[in-house]
């Protein structure tokens, strides 16, 4: 009989087990989607969706200032842009977790080719940029009169 707790069996199964654990999390598996990084590429976020008479592109963007974004359509792309800054921690705090992307970013968007680059309208809500992108007339959807 031996002082030790655990048994061979048990000692080494554990220690697979951590194994196992510690692989998941470096390959990404085993960390909470909370926790991963978004690739600087994705943000912001976007939703696009079409409508009968517009292109509808919402891209959410908490924290950032509505004088700070920067929206341009060239060549049926829809590019924002801007930077976002950290909120300032008290002298004496330091960070110990860091979720939130900061700093330079631009997302562009490509666009239908029925887009009317001359009809556009954004506002910011809530940390919402909605972007509202009428499209050309001649490709609205239409009824035809069957005579």
């Amino acid at each position: 009989m031996t002082n030790f707790p655990f048994s061979d069996n048990g000692f080494s199964a554990a220690f697979d087990a951590i194994q196992e654990h510690m692989d998941r999390v470096l390959r990404g598996a085993g960390v909470p989607a909370a926790l991963r990084a978004t690739p600087q590429a994705h943000f912001p976020p976007v939703n696009v969706g079409v409508s009968g008479d517009s292109i509808e592109v919402v891209a959410f963007v908490p924290g950032v200032e509505p004088d700070t974004l920067n929206v341009s359509i060239e060549k049926r792309l829809l590019t924002i842009s801007g930077e976002r800054q950290a909120p300032q921690l008290p002298d004496n705090a330091r960070y110990y977790a860091r979720e939130r992307f900061e700093g330079r970013y631009t997302r562009v968007v490509e666009l239908p080719a029925d887009a009317d680059p001359d009809d556009v309208q954004a506002r910011y809500t809530d940390g919402c940029l909605s972007i509202s992108i009428k499209r050309k007339e001649a490709s609205k959807p239409r009824l035809v009169t069957v005579q």
